[in-house]
């Protein structure tokens, strides 16, 4: 044998040696040769000799996974004379005696920081060798376990050391006779047990699902959860990760104290009740937002809404522009205790302080939004001059809840990106000819505020406000989290687009953005075939196969409206512009310019450090910062429901299907269940 072990058994050594020759006597003595000595060896795998329960010596050989009684291998043969009389037993051996060896060592004598970490050793080796224990006694001094199977004598008992906090193994009983538990859970299976199996993996990946745990830890201790304690148990990790929601909504003043002060020229504002300090709302926007959005981004705002997945109710706000490259570059996020219409005007009236301080002269903005009534008053009270254009993503999604028919979706589709009024107009009356109601409920809406025929504002192409679904692959993984942390996600997802984005601009040799580049070269290619007459030295006439256009390059215009609508001078622009050997690129917008870009991105933003320093940062803080936070917000008062929330926002195209009346046992409202029920109670 490669390794052999050498067992003791009341003050007799017993040694296997290859060379040994033992026979076992009529009358079970055991002698031991006497010109041999007596080392010290370890037993292999495939060997154990291990002490009965009533001190007699069970020696058993077992093979690969094999238990019981003896076998002998082929070129040994084992013979035992005793030296003092014993009585024979069953040889046998279980594996708990077994993978205790391996795995969880306890012995007598061994220590352990404290009696938390005794407890916590003698659980992992329960579970591991799948026998529960019951404790006998647990206190400062003493610690004290028993197997919990009846008539079992498994026994363990550890002590406080003097003058220190450690513990030590005084006793084990160590013989099992119940052959372990039989049943697929585990009594120490517990919630605290869970969560120290996967803290580990839980830090590395946060996204580590309850499913997966369940998996990985059947695979690993053969024992079922249910899928509450993974649940359970995660949360635990994560809440001492992360910290608890509660903590969320107690840090937030402090918080907002801390992008002030890390980030200076941000605006970080938080709102309680003043009767209770429950939390009310968040204003949050940073100073490199600002900087690129009022000096070099397209003069276009998008605003939109998601639900929060967190603890307690609540609904995130945006409010987002777009780069240069048709990009989305959020200027602003607002976080309110419920969505109405008091929040939208109080969210938009925040948004136009901000500009209005940021600018000298307001730029005349182009708001896309839904039809909601707080959004419309708001944009109407703060943005009076502005292009208020309605989302065609909601407005279709209404539209097909109310007639559920594609074919009439898509011609109002067609309708809304119909350049030219007559145009428009065709395609209105397809969609009478199929469907008078319909016609009826889309004339209800002044086309100004969604048809592109109409619209005076300039949308650079977009007619959808849709920034949740452009967001989704982050941004629904924020709003589950504590709202600090939360707002932490949004931030370095933002510091690392502002990175990645400027330094990708750097090595940009064009003088157009690549978007508008390629829309330009597309434009030249189709100018080149039209027929160029001139008027004045502005005016000139366009004819090809589709027809003949007016274009002022004086005005920048073009009787196709494709270049008022896009900012860049569309294929007759292109042609008028040729014939007068003028540079295409001197006629589009300056937002679409590789140094407008660059300056987009020109600004950084910056890290928050970790909670644990912000008293001390405030403290030192010489920046005109205040140095202390009074006040403390309380989370709201609205729980949310019970039930697993919606993870993904249906698509447009996916609603409108008919739906049979449902109502809600927990408000008594229509068209949801009680476990989607989101109204405050």
């Amino acid at each position: 044998m490669a390794n052999h072990e050498l067992g003791r058994a009341q003050g007799h050594d017993l040694a296997l040696g290859q060379d040994h020759d033992l026979t076992v006597g009529s009358d079970h003595h055991m002698t031991i040769a006497p010109d041999h000595e007596l080392p010290d060896h370890e037993l292999d795998h495939a060997h154990e000799l291990s002490v009965g329960p009533q001190g007699h010596e069970d020696l058993s050989v077992v093979h690969g996974q094999a238990h019981g009684d003896l076998v002998s291998a082929q070129s040994h043969e084992l013979a035992i004379e005793a030296v003092q009389q014993v009585t024979p037993v069953q040889p046998r051996i279980s594996s708990l005696d077994l993978a205790i060896a391996q795995n969880h060592d306890l012995t007598v004598g061994q220590e352990f920081p404290d009696v938390k970490a005794c407890r916590r050793a003698l659980r992992d080796a329960a579970i591991a060798l799948h026998f529960e224990i019951q404790t006998v006694k647990s206190d400062k001094t003493r610690f004290t376990a028993k197997c919990a199977s009846e008539g079992c004598p498994w026994r363990i008992h550890a002590a406080k050391l003097p003058g220190v906090p450690t513990f030590s193994i005084r006793t084990i009983h160590e013989g099992h006779t119940c052959g372990g538990i039989t049943h697929s859970g585990h009594q120490q299976a517990s919630v605290a047990w869970v969560a120290n199996s996967v803290e580990e993996r839980l830090r590395e990946n946060p996204s580590y699902k309850p499913k997966e745990i369940l998996e990985d830890i059947h695979r690993s201790y053969g024992i079922t959860l249910s899928y509450k304690q993974a649940w359970r148990g995660k949360e635990r990790i994560m809440q001492a990760v992360r910290g608890s929601f509660e903590e969320g909504y107690r840090l937030l003043p402090a918080y907002c104290e801390q992008i002030r002060r890390t980030n200076p020229g941000s605006i970080a504002a938080v709102y309680g009740n003043p009767v209770d300090n429950c939390f009310q709302r968040l204003f949050v926007s940073f100073h490199a937002s600002i900087y690129g959005f009022v000096n070099a981004c397209r003069p276009l705002l998008g605003l939109d809404r998601t639900l929060l997945k967190s603890k307690y109710l609540g609904t995130l706000l945006f409010a987002t522009g777009f780069d240069g490259d048709g990009q989305l570059f959020p200027l602003a996020f607002g976080v309110v205790d419920e969505e109405t219409d008091d929040n939208w005007m109080w969210f938009l009236s925040e948004l136009h302080n901000l500009l209005e301080v940021n600018t000298e002269n307001m730029p005349r903005l182009t708001i896309l939004s839904d039809r909601q009534k707080g959004i419309v008053d708001g944009v109407e009270a703060n943005f009076p001059t502005a292009f208020h254009g309605f989302c065609m993503r909601h407005l279709s999604e209404s539209f097909r809840k109310e007639f559920n028919n594609s074919t009439l979706v898509h011609l109002l589709w067609d309708a809304a990106y119909a350049l030219t009024v007559i145009e428009f107009e065709a395609k209105i009356v397809e969609i009478e000819e199929i469907s008078a109601d319909a016609a009826y409920w889309i004339r209800r809406i002044p086309p100004r505020l969604w048809a592109t025929a109409y619209f005076e504002g300039t949308r650079f192409g977009h007619l959808t406000a849709n920034i949740t679904e452009s967001l989704n692959s982050w941004i629904l993984e924020a709003s589950g989290l504590p709202i600090v942390q939360m707002m932490e996600c949004i931030r370095r997802q933002l510091m690392t687009w502002f990175n990645e984005r400027r330094e990708t601009s750097s090595s940009w040799v064009s003088i157009l953005v690549p978007s508008a580049e390629r829309r330009v070269a597309d434009a030249l290619d189709r100018a080149r075939s039209y027929q160029v007459l001139r008027a004045n030295e502005a005016e000139f006439e366009v004819i090809s196969h589709e027809g003949t256009n007016i274009v002022d390059i004086r005005n920048r215009c073009c009787l196709c409206r494709g270049w008022q609508l896009y900012g860049l001078p569309c294929s007759h622009a292109v042609a008028a512009l040729l014939s007068c050997r003028q540079n295409v690129h001197r006629f589009t917008e300056s937002c679409f310019t590789v140094a407008n870009y660059r300056k987009t991105y020109s600004q950084t933003i910056h890290p928050v450090p970790d909670k644990t320093l912000w008293k001390e940062l405030s403290e030192g803080s010489q920046n005109g910062v205040a140095n202390a936070v009074e006040i403390s917000i309380n989370p709201p008062k609205s729980l949310r429901p019970p039930g697993r929330p919606r993870k993904k926002r249906i698509k447009a195209e996916d609603r409108g299907r008919v739906k049979r009346v449902v109502h809600c046992s927990r408000c008594n409202q229509t068209g949801h269940f009680r476990t989607t029920c989101t109204t405050p109670i």
